[in-house]
């Protein structure tokens, strides 16, 4: 099953702080690692990454900065300490979220209210 954008909609800010968790990289980097961290399944077009990447420098949670590589121009990009912050929050959450869809998913009687 691969995701488009439209499903990771609400996700997608949280991911892309995920792949910056190990040092920086840059832009088409962290695409690539969004495909290959999830074997494939989200492989998101450069036109739905970097407007998130910008959004996510805006709001402060990453930084960005210009080098030059091989004669190109590359923008790298890092976790700012609230986005550290951000990202440590959001994990919990997923777990939590994904605790109680997992129990609800999974087969069994379910308690009763009366």
């Amino acid at each position: 099953m691969r995701a488009d954008a439209q499903a990771l909609k609400g996700h997608l800010d949280v991911l892309l702080l995920a792949t910056l968790t190990n040092g920086p990289q840059h832009g088409y980097a962290i695409k690539e690692a969004l495909r290959d961290g999830s074997g494939g399944r989200f492989d998101l077009p450069t036109g739905t990454v970097y407007p998130a990447l910008h959004r996510l420098e805006r709001a402060g949670l990453i930084a960005g900065s210009w080098s030059v590589v091989d004669g190109r121009r590359r923008r790298s990009y890092q976790l700012t300490d609230d986005g550290h912050k951000k990202l440590a929050g959001d994990r919990a959450n997923w777990r939590e979220f994904a605790t109680a869809v997992t129990s609800l998913l999974e087969p069994g009687p379910w308690p009763t209210t009366t």
